[in-house]
């Protein structure tokens, strides 16, 4: 469980993380892209399938070099170059998973307002530590 030190502008508080970015969901979609328009005829729709899946591979390639999430002592803030553009209060959380944890690529929680689905474009294990730390998740009752 490697915990990335803090990078960039940090938050108020003394026990913030930000967690280091990591590139795999986009350069692996990136490689999915390149093997839908190498390997299929181009009479097919599926050109259009890669190129639409290369142009969201680039766009999470950018977010990924942009956005770092932080966990702070109250709440889970997005910065985009050191600046807070959002913050989720842990309070209002009612529930956190990432999805398949041999190869984690969609992270999902739920605030009491609204569920958020997010690409894991940052260190998951980290991740995964700080949210067991600071949103422990509620044990499911029992019969």
């Amino acid at each position: 469980m490697a915990i990335s030190p803090p990078v960039d502008a940090q938050p108020a508080g003394g026990d913030a993380i930000t967690l280091a970015p990591r590139f795999w969901v986009p350069l692996g979609l990136t490689l999915l892209a390149a093997l839908v328009l190498a390997g299929t005829p181009r009479w097919s729709g599926a050109p259009w399938l890669g190129l639409t899946m290369l142009a969201f591979a680039s766009f999470l390639l950018v977010q990924t070099a942009v956005l770092r999430l932080c966990f702070s002592e109250d709440a889970l803030l997005v910065l985009r170059g050191g600046k807070e553009i959002r913050r989720f209060p842990y309070n209002e959380w009612l529930a956190w998973r990432v999805f398949s944890p041999a190869l984690p690529v969609l992270f999902y929680f739920r605030e009491q307002g609204s569920p958020h689905l997010l690409p894991v474009l940052f260190d998951a294990t980290a991740l995964r530590a700080q949210l067991e730390q600071r949103v422990p998740l509620a044990a499911p009752p029992r019969p």
